[in-house]
């Protein structure tokens, strides 16, 4: 049998260094190491960004992509195809990625034409139903999959029903260190005559440092000589978050406990050459990781794999390496049985020297040539098990096979309508109108878009962003007044509030607001007021009798459920509202006319979304059915012939039995049918509903009655409405929120789109 000749130009993604983090260092080494073991090959690699500035990168990197920026990810895709890469080496980690789980990474992987090697960083065996659409999708999109652990592959099988033929288990890679006496290298650091306890890595509260220095006194006790070396800097986004508090936190603790002697924490990412001495003066490896979760850890693999002994909590890695009496494993939080295992080892030295050549014996197969090797199998598996196909695939380039091109995301408008106190209401062409003053309405849309920007990625500095996002919640916060429970909603320009109470829509509004606030801002002082926010405001809805502020309740229910656990009373609220709009339902829906109402008003959308979205949490099926009927309808009432977006015009609307207007057509419109097609598709994936998202999203670009684009290219503004001769002028801060809104949502869910869909029965159900 003829063996498959190697692929020649082999291409990696991934964090790179100089870039400080695990991924970033990963990447590096499993290039270098595959370019030495098939040294005719072309390796390079595409460097993911976490900062605009990106990073100094050597030649080995060809392309860069940012993290947030979805559009990168396409051009980058563009960039393998038109350079012939041979396979594609991907190093996947959720939180690398842009995008909800770091869904971005799919906008590229769907349109390379290269076999897809995945190597699998972290495999969740409980995610989130983000992390589980986003993992199929990525295992569907990869011809192998790459896990560094046997209960890696287990999972795979258990949770997403992966074939043990498509997985390939390499462990972790790491350097070939001679086993040799710790003293050497000990006398170099300046800790001759010292049992040293090790732990290194990029240092946050997952490491559970905390657990070995509250060990370290019962130590001590047995061990006088014994120093614990903690190395690595604090993890960058940690740092930026935080600030040093965690590290600060662990040395109060090791003075309080009178053992700051025996503790040294050297503060500094490190060069592999340094990282060697370290590990060399080590007698015992220790990681108290706190989540039995972690299917792979770098920094054991190194330390194992040079022959030292550890002693660790039982994650499935260290499970799995420290198995048969290759290490000691104690239970999570617990500094008394780690103690207990340094104790045992350090009083046993023929022991600890057995489990050192045990451990340095298995880590010969772990070093990167072996690694490498293992790779270049894979990839020539890749290669051969796919099918022959074009290389230059332009073929299936046509418009109908490539997503369609969003316009780049454009803040300027949203930055000249924004002051310190919030967002204006009103502007007379591209010129805040001061007089109009503010609203809570536009602030809470304002507060959403900040709030998924920063999440899907925006192209703003991160700290302009932030600004805008907490300038919108601090008016939220001021807009509730707090003895009623209710949201005021008009403030005038000099900050005086022109009403005592605020329309039920706009508390609506606001909840919605808070709710995806508590439930996805990234920001923790922004999550507790946010949710803060919703608990105080959420009681008065029980009242309420307008149909959009029930909708825009059940909008903020869904995105507070998102993070935080439900209480009986949101439960409550939240079934009573999905109720109110079913009772409306069965009311006033007939077979000419299945809708919730006499009359079809504004945000029309929104009523189906809110079932759709409750119909299947809660769930109900009979919710879910009329959503998906009643958005059925309203998208066959709002089209023109030639198959544009029409909305229902604000100028009379649309009375069952009467002529529907036809104009004034209003953005919010068109936003708001984004949003339910994308939730319709989300519950159907029948591609009709990404379809039409896609076509109420072109309303906005000029795919209308009149044939004229509402948002403004050169601004980032928006017009304010559709007449029927013309578009207005103005760009008041609804229709520009509406557009950008709508903008971030149809970037969100790139993802989703997919040209196998798996409908599911819709029909109409109980009229």
């Amino acid at each position: 049998m003829i063996e498959p000749a190697l692929p020649q130009r082999i291409a990696f993604l991934g964090d790179y260094l100089p870039r400080l983090c695990g991924i970033a260092t990963f990447t590096h080494d499993l290039c270098e190491a595959v370019a030495c073991a098939a040294p005719g090959s072309d390796c390079f690699v595409g460097a993911v960004n976490d900062r605009a500035e990106g990073y100094e990168y050597p030649s080995r990197v060809r392309f860069e992509l940012q993290e947030k920026e979805l559009d990168s990810y396409r051009r980058a895709a563009d960039f393998l195809n038109f350079d012939n890469a041979d396979v594609l080496c991907v190093q996947h980690e959720f939180g690398i990625f842009g995008g909800p789980a770091g869904s971005h990474l799919l906008a590229l992987l769907k349109e390379v034409r290269m076999p897809v090697v995945t190597t699998l960083h972290t495999i969740l065996r409980e995610p989130d139903p983000e992390q589980h659409k986003v993992m199929e999708d990525l295992v569907a999109r990869s011809d192998r999959l790459v896990v560094m652990a046997h209960m890696g592959a287990e999972i795979l099988r258990d949770t997403y029903g992966v074939p043990d033929e498509k997985m390939d288990i390499i462990p972790h890679g790491i350097p070939d260190l001679p086993f040799i006496e710790s003293s050497f290298y000990k006398e170099q650091l300046g800790v001759a005559g010292r049992q040293v306890l090790f732990t290194f890595g990029l240092i946050g509260p997952s490491k559970g440092i905390e657990l070995v220095i509250e060990a370290l006194p019962e130590i001590v006790r047995e061990q006088p000589n014994v120093v614990y070396l903690v190395l690595g800097a604090t993890h960058p986004n940690l740092l930026a978050h935080e600030g040093e508090r965690y590290r600060l936190s662990l040395e109060r603790l090791a003075e309080e406990l009178g053992v700051k002697e025996h503790v040294i924490f050297y503060n500094r990412f490190v060069s592999l050459e340094d990282l060697k001495e370290f590990i060399g003066a080590t007698d015992i490896y220790l990681t108290p990781y706190l989540d039995e979760a972690q299917t792979t850890s770098g920094t054991l693999a190194y330390v194992f794999g040079a022959g030292k002994a550890v002693v660790s909590t039982p994650y499935w890695h260290a499970q799995e390496l420290l198995a048969e009496g290759r290490g000691i494993l104690v239970p999570f939080r617990n500094p008394r049985a780690i103690a207990a295992g340094v104790g045992e080892l350090l009083a046993d030295p023929e022991r600890l020297v057995r489990i050192r050549r045990e451990a340095y014996a298995m880590g010969r197969e772990m070093i990167w040539p072996a690694v490498a090797r293992r790779y270049l199998d894979s990839f020539q598996r890749a290669c051969s098990d796919r099918k022959t196909q074009p290389r230059a695939a332009f073929a299936s380039w046509t418009l109908d096979n490539r997503p369609c091109d969003l316009p780049p995301l454009r803040l300027d408008h949203l930055f000249r309508m924004s002051d310190d106190t919030g967002i204006f209401q009103h502007a007379t062409f591209n010129v805040p109108n001061f007089h109009e003053g503010y609203c809570t309405d536009d602030n809470a849309r304002a507060f959403i878009l900040c709030t998924l920007l920063d999440e899907v990625g925006g192209k703003p500095p991160a700290d302009h962003l932030g600004k805008l996002t907490t300038r919108y919640l601090a008016f939220l916060a001021a807009a509730l007044d707090h003895d009623t429970g209710r949201f005021r909603n008009f403030m005038s320009h000099g900050r005086q509030w022109l009403e005592e109470v605020g329309s039920e829509d706009s508390h609506g509004r606001a909840l919605w607001a808070a709710g995806t606030g508590a439930g996805r801002s990234r920001i923790e002082g922004h999550r507790r007021l946010s949710a803060k926010l919703f608990e105080s405001g959420l009681p008065a809805v029980a009242s309420f009798t307008s149909p959009r502020a029930w909708t825009f309740t059940l909008l903020g229910i869904h995105e507070y459920l998102q993070r935080l656990s439900g209480s009986p009373e949101i439960d409550e609220i939240r079934r009573n509202l999905t109720g109110n709009l079913v009772r409306l339902w069965h009311e006033c829906a007939t077979d000419s006319w299945p809708w919730f109402e006499s009359s079809v008003t504004y945000e029309n959308a929104r009523l189906c979304q809110a079932l759709i979205v409750s119909g299947q949490w809660l769930p109900n099926t009979e919710a879910l059915e009329i959503g998906l009927e009643s958005l059925r309808w309203l998208a066959s009432i709002q089209k023109t012939q030639t198959g544009c977006f029409r909305p229902i015009g604000s100028d009379g609307f649309y009375q069952r039995g009467g002529a529907r207007a036809d104009f004034d057509q209003q953005p919010v419109e068109a936003q708001a049918m984004v949003s339910a097609c994308h939730e319709a598709f989300r519950a159907t994936r029948d591609p009709v509903w990404s379809d039409r998202a896609k076509r109420a999203f072109e309303w906005f670009l000029g795919r209308n009655d009149l044939g004229q684009s509402l948002y403004d290219f050169t601004t980032g503004g928006c017009r304010d409405g559709l007449h029927s001769d013309r578009v207005s002028e103005n760009q008041g801060a609804e229709s520009m929120l509406a557009f950008h809104l709508a903008l971030a949502e149809m970037n969100s869910a790139e993802h989703l789109i997919s040209r196998s869909p798996h409908p599911v029965s819709s029909g109409r159900s109980g009229s």
